[in-house]
């Protein structure tokens, strides 16, 4: 978009009680913000839920003087904007009805042809749920997924920190404006995010910091993603909330189950015990779930072995489909008599050992 687009858009983004759904309808009744902060107000009342409230603070000139100090703001630090219409703008936000109509970046992300999940969970982690979150990372690594989190304590930087160690791209969503880090900690960690991915927000330089302002980053979070991942959390929290955005959203969620005892856990219980989530007990029901497939690009160098060491459960799988043909993971599970999760874990470790591959529709046969 020109630099004037941006002056108006960022107007119209400035506006008291005009949001990003609103302001997409005059947008899109106008043809351009610019068009909307010039048309005149008896014709804007006569659009579908604008009403002289909503328009009321529309029209004061503040509005223009301060989008051009937010363009200088944004010219001083090289930071790159996304606007809603525009083809750069992140393609699963562009189906969310509260996404925002402009969002800022920094840093190297590529968004597209990947993909996406979002980790988020407790700020008071525990160690299991580190050790999880961890595991988690590593063992999708092979698929090569963008990591998305908010660069919070806890559950959200555990997995920033677990997705630059594995050299895959990790974006970090932000309750505030680029020119600040919050919590100051983890300043840390951005070079480091910044070459591994980076950061995005819709919130300007001069606003200030309020703890409601994370709550509309996680829709953000769970917009940007294919799957939104509940690692912890009690019975009430942020991540709880950005599972039910991703549900309107009819994304996937997934929830870490845990001790009905343990306060971190009851959150992610009950979105499982009410359906709202997949219950995730190993790293590898998110590919099986999603469908993902390894890529040849992607895979790890293997080469079939003329003498390849099988444990015993590898044995009892790569025996049936040698019998059998290709066959699909929830056949081999109840064939083999083992459960999913084990099975899929199995099937991993023989296509890195070279003795079996993964094919289209969720088969697998033997080399």
């Amino acid at each position: 978009m020109t630099e004037n687009d941006l002056l108006y858009t960022l107007a119209l983004q400035h506006v008291p009680n005009i949001g990003d759904i609103t302001a997409k309808r005059l947008i899109s009744h106008c043809g351009s913000a610019e068009e909307v902060l010039k048309e005149k107000k008896q014709n804007l009342l006569k659009i579908d839920g604008i009403g002289s409230v909503t328009i009321s603070d529309l029209f004061k000139p503040h509005h223009l003087k301060e989008a051009e100090k937010e363009i200088l703001f944004i010219r001083e630090n090289n930071i790159n904007v996304f606007y809603f219409q525009n083809d750069n703008y992140p393609e699963k936000l562009k189906h969310c009805i509260d996404g925002p109509i402009l969002l800022f970046q920094t840093g190297k992300i590529d968004l597209k042809k990947q993909h996406i999940i979002s980790i988020v969970g407790a700020r008071k982690i525990t160690t299991n749920g580190i050790a999880f979150c961890e595991n988690l990372v590593e063992q999708l690594a092979p698929y090569n997924p963008i990591i998305v989190s908010g660069f919070a304590y806890g559950t959200d930087i555990t997995a920033h920190k677990a997705a630059m160690k594995h050299k895959m791209q990790t974006v970090a969503c932000l309750a505030h404006g680029l020119n600040q880090i919050y919590p100051k900690v983890h300043k840390k960690y951005m070079v480091d995010m910044e070459k591994n991915g980076g950061f995005l927000s819709d919130f300007w330089s001069t606003d200030t910091f309020d703890k409601n302002n994370f709550l509309k980053r996680n829709r953000v979070i769970a917009g940007l993603s294919e799957a939104t991942i509940v690692i912890e959390s009690a019975e009430k929290g942020g991540s709880l909330v950005t599972a039910d955005i991703a549900n309107s959203y009819n994304r996937d969620v997934f929830a870490v189950p845990g001790r009905t005892t343990d306060s971190q856990s009851i959150g992610c219980n009950n979105l499982i015990k009410y359906q709202k989530a997949h219950m995730l007990t190993t790293p590898l029901d998110v590919p099986y779930i999603l469908n993902w497939e390894l890529e040849d690009t992607k895979k790890p160098a293997v080469q079939k072995q003329l003498f390849v060491e099988l444990d015993a459960t590898e044995k009892v799988i790569y025996n049936y489909l040698k019998d059998n043909d290709k066959q699909q993971l929830d056949v081999i599970a109840i064939n083999c008599k083992m459960p999913i999760f084990k099975v899929s874990g199995t099937l991993l470790n023989m296509e890195l050992k070279g003795v079996i591959r993964p094919l289209p529709g969720k088969l697998f046969e033997v080399i």
